[in-house]
């Protein structure tokens, strides 16, 4: 009798494991197939996606009034960004497929910034004109590949998830066929971007002149470490660890770092001139003995023996024990925001516990500001009529293009709410509308 129980609680152990390894395998399966329907699915929108890029190009150049290239113009854009997301959906991180995402991005960046502006004032010109030619040229090529790619695809009925074991593998013995038809692809795209594509598809506002405007002599590690030491106003008593960043870097640093039992602090510096780029001090931040205004009086003087000069805070905000400010460069009243500085306050001591001041390296420089075109009050009359202006002012700020424009700023109030209104002093459009930030609540 006990044999036969045994045997009975056997067959049902394995027939429980044979059920139990059967859902295993459907449910593997089932995520197998739902993956590469959705490999499919973006391989298939990609060529759709180019194909309707094609045909839009190729409209363009058919066109001759604003009204109608505009739109044009912004749906080339829409496309491709499409396109970009399709082609981040496929199982493509092991093959060099940056060329091809850089000439969407490319194209995205013309046609917007195109799009954009005044086309009535200012019409496509000749070089443009030439540009479009060549991307609609270009992205015929790039269709037909693809067209070739999805007719092998469907003819063969070739599945995405060997592509990605074959990548991952690098099992050359694989049909390769997608991934060689992709690589021709990118070769077709690379010959192009090398010899095509060139600043005036970029501008120079995209290259973002990073950290040219940083001067002075190149310093020493023993200088850096000195300089560290004075920034962070430590011992001698106290370890510093200096790094320097490797060649190729967008700005040279010196990396400097300490721990003692109660905080730590990191920093970056220059390599030329010592200029503090970022500092951060670690703490446990006791509570507020100094107000919001005198922590932003700290900073203020914190910034002055750094020879930073002609800065005016502009934004101070409160988050636990520790104040925020944000400080521009100003010239001849004139707020410069792109040359902006952040600093970090304790309020239980005043000690600086970070500083900020990437973007003011980054964008410092001597400025040629002409006079507005448009008055103050021909400018406010472009500001919403709900919005009850409190003060105003000129300043330099970055549009949607990341170039400088001369606006007006306009301070005011909509509701509860308090927003900062930019208006081209010139071509009288609004450039930024920003809501100021408020202290953050604390929900406990």
């Amino acid at each position: 009798m006990f044999r036969w129980i045994v045997i009975v609680l056997l067959a049902i152990g394995v027939i429980g494991t044979g059920v139990w390894g059967y859902q295993e395998h459907q449910e593997k399966n089932a995520i197998l197939v739902q993956a590469e329907n959705n490999y499919q699915r973006s391989f298939h929108d990609l060529t759709y996606h180019i194909d309707l890029l094609h045909d839009k190009l190729g409209t363009t150049l058919a066109m001759n009034t604003k009204e109608q290239l505009s739109p044009q113009l912004i749906e080339i854009w829409r496309l491709t960004s499409e396109a970009q997301t399709d082609v981040g959906q496929l199982p493509l991180a092991l093959l060099p497929f940056n060329k091809t995402e850089e000439f969407l991005a490319n194209i995205g960046d013309f046609t917007y910034r195109t799009a954009v502006r005044d086309l009535e004032n200012e019409p496509l010109t000749d070089k443009e004109v030439e540009t479009l030619e060549s991307l609609y040229e270009k992205s015929g090529d790039i269709e037909k590949e693809l067209r070739k790619v999805q007719h092998m695809v469907l003819e063969e009925n070739l599945r995405w998830m060997d592509v990605q074991v074959a990548l991952a593998t690098n099992d050359q013995q694989a049909d390769n066929t997608i991934v060689d038809g992709f690589e021709t692809v990118e070769e077709t795209v690379k010959g192009y971007t090398e010899g095509n594509f060139g600043p005036s598809l970029t501008g120079t506002s995209k290259e973002n002149h990073d950290y040219q405007f940083i001067n002075g002599k190149e310093i020493t590690e023993q200088q850096a470490l000195e300089k560290v030491r004075e920034l962070f106003d430590i011992d001698e008593n106290t370890d510093i660890t200096i790094t320097k960043t490797g060649e190729g870097a967008k700005v040279p640093t010196y990396s400097g770092s300490y721990h003692t039992d109660d905080k730590s602090g990191y920093i970056d510096i220059s390599t030329k001139g010592g200029h503090p780029l970022s500092l951060m001090v670690n703490r446990e931040v006791s509570e507020p003995k100094i107000s919001l205004f005198e922590g932003m009086e700290k900073a203020n003087d914190y910034l002055s023996k750094l020879d930073f000069k002609n800065m005016e805070m502009f934004e101070s905000s409160q988050y636990d024990n520790v104040g925020v400010y944000n400080f521009v460069y100003t010239e001849d009243d004139i707020r410069i925001y792109p040359d902006s500085v952040q600093v970090k306050v304790a309020l239980d001591n005043g000690e600086i516990l970070g500083l900020s001041s990437r973007d003011y390296f980054r964008n410092h420089q001597e400025r040629n500001i002409s006079e507005p075109t448009l008055t103050e009050e021909e400018a406010k009359d472009k500001v919403n009529p709900n919005v009850e202006i409190q003060e105003q002012s000129l300043a330099v700020v970055e549009d949607d293009l990341g170039e400088e424009v001369l606006a007006y700023r306009f301070l005011g109030t909509l509701g509860q709410d308090t927003y900062q209104i930019f208006i081209d002093a010139n071509k009288g459009i609004e450039v930024q509308v920003e809501k100021l930030k408020v202290a953050e609540n604390k929900y406990e």
